[in-house]
């Protein structure tokens, strides 16, 4: 599945859409690709386009001043990126591609998550790549993983979901991903990086992460992947979404 910004339809069939909404760590990623899978449908990861720009802009030094940073050259550089999600049947993850390079392991680390945080605050980059996201709703049904994809980016989607769970929760579960994957991880230090993201993107004036009204809310400090996702796939099937397999 490509992201670019050219071929985009003005006007398409409309095919459902699921929104995942959250922030980082409450499991929203499982469950979407979960999801995906059992419906067939495609995967949207906006956090994973916020973290490309973000990466892409540490890359050209937009993000290493004391100043403010440059909202056009920012925009300029949004516009410039080729983004690819190919599903990986293998790892159960998606690959992430941009102008022809894998960027996925870059993509998810925390150093490159509160990038994402920094330049999701300004409007410009966010509408770049709002009719992005929007447009893959008119290629077949969507699965969407974000913050703001049931209060922004589909507001008129079939189903809104927001996941959350407690900083404390969502650190020990980065903290376990990293130990697994064999790389060294301090508990507190990633508890402050996620407390101070949770804050920027709570309070920022564009599409402040928060459940839609209508959205089902879901607390997984204590709770397992499968338990998630089986409250996520009912809850589904209870708003006319039909699971054709298992």
């Amino acid at each position: 599945m490509v992201i670019s910004q050219a071929g985009q339809s003005e006007s398409a069939q409309r095919y459902p859409v699921v929104c995942i909404d959250g922030p980082s760590g409450a499991g929203k990623g499982t469950v979407t690709w979960r999801l995906a899978k059992a419906l067939g449908y495609q995967l949207l990861d906006s956090g994973a386009l916020y973290r490309i720009v973000g990466l892409k802009a540490h890359e050209a030094g937009l993000l290493d001043t004391d100043e403010a940073i440059d909202e056009n050259a920012l925009l300029t550089l949004t516009q410039s990126l080729h983004i690819e999600f190919e599903p990986n049947q293998r790892s159960g993850r998606v690959d992430i591609i941009v102008n022809g390079e894998g960027v996925g392991e870059q993509v998810r680390n925390e150093t490159v998550g509160g990038y994402a945080s920094k330049i999701a605050i300004y409007p410009q980059v966010r509408q770049a790549l709002l009719k992005l996201q929007q447009d893959m709703a008119t290629r077949s049904g969507l699965v969407a993983d974000g913050r703001d994809m049931g209060t922004v980016v589909f507001p008129d989607a079939d189903v809104k979901v927001f996941l959350t769970a407690s900083a404390e929760a969502r650190a020990q579960r980065r903290v376990t991903q990293l130990m697994d994957a064999g790389q060294t991880a301090d508990f507190d230090e990633i508890l402050a990086t996620i407390k101070a993201r949770d804050e920027r993107d709570e309070n920022r004036e564009a599409a402040p992460s928060k459940p839609a009204t209508d959205a089902l809310v879901i607390d997984s400090s204590a709770l397992d992947a499968n338990s998630v996702y089986e409250q996520v796939k009912a809850y589904c099937q209870s708003q006319g979404i039909c699971f054709n397999t298992q």
